[in-house]
């Protein structure tokens, strides 16, 4: 599954929802599973970090589909496949 067709099947489950809720609130949900996986890393829990991982990504999506956004294609013209200060694959620039 690519990033278009996650963020489909979430737009078609929660949408309705998302709407009713608006924007702010779904953001500060996002912000509070970012939370909750930064809590997983500082424990290094590793099952639960794949579980916050998974949600904040729906609740990415979630927000992206309240601002009709397709992050896929976003995503792909801030990262091209390559470092946008070096140019390189894999990226060259200095820490």
């Amino acid at each position: 599954m690519n990033i278009r067709d996650f963020q489909k099947m979430i737009g078609e489950i929660y949408y309705t929802r998302d709407k009713e809720r608006g924007s702010l609130k779904t953001m500060l949900w996002l912000v509070e599973e970012v939370g909750e996986l930064a809590e997983a890393i500082r424990k290094d829990d590793v099952e639960k970090i794949k579980e916050e991982m998974a949600d904040v990504l729906a609740w990415l999506v979630s927000l992206a589909n309240l601002y009709s956004i397709d992050l896929e294609s976003e995503a792909l013209k801030k990262y091209p496949n390559y470092c946008t200060k070096c140019g390189k694959k894999p990226c060259r620039c200095d820490l």
